[in-house]
């Protein structure tokens, strides 16, 4: 019987241990104010939940505490979101895994492949039925992956829906 290669998910959630590795040392830190009431590893897995499932920030499946209230309000979420995006830790993140990939040999460079894909965004989409007949507007964006499907560079290409294409 052959033999299953080990498939690799896209990652949802991390531990503790694993945030305080691979992710904190690029996140920035803050000087003033307060700390927020959960851990940061904690934070960062609603935003990897909320980027996984494409759902809108309100929408997403927050815990409760013993008062039976969420324990994070979801705007407090997507600022710590957005601040850490402002500062270009995710970028950091990402450039830090491949790197690491290539230290310890996991990465291979015998084959690279592009996987494209548009993402389209429409003011009031989700009122919007489909028309085949209109032309897509959004971003065609491309990721460049090793033989063993590790994404090694993704990035914006162009607009999808752009004159003379």
């Amino acid at each position: 019987m052959a033999q299953r290669q080990a498939r690799q998910g896209i990652p949802v959630e991390l531990s503790e241990a694993q945030f305080n590795e691979f992710v904190l040392p690029h996140l920035p830190r803050g000087r003033r104010g307060p700390l927020p009431r959960l851990p940061l590893y904690r934070i960062f897995n609603y935003i990897l939940k909320a980027l996984y499932l494409g759902c809108q920030w309100h929408m997403l499946p927050i815990d409760r505490n013993q008062q039976g209230r969420r324990e994070i309000h979801p705007t407090s979420i997507y600022r710590i979101f957005r601040r850490w995006h402002a500062s270009g830790c995710f970028d950091a993140i990402f450039l830090a895994s491949v790197r690491r990939l290539q230290q310890d040999q996991l990465l291979d460079l015998s084959i690279i492949h592009g996987d494209g894909t548009t993402t389209a965004a429409k003011k009031g989409g989700d009122n919007l039925g489909f028309s085949g007949h209109k032309r897509l507007k959004g971003c065609k964006i491309v990721a460049f992956c090793d033989r063993r499907c590790n994404v090694i560079a993704p990035f914006l290409v162009a607009p999808a829906n752009h004159q003379g294409c």
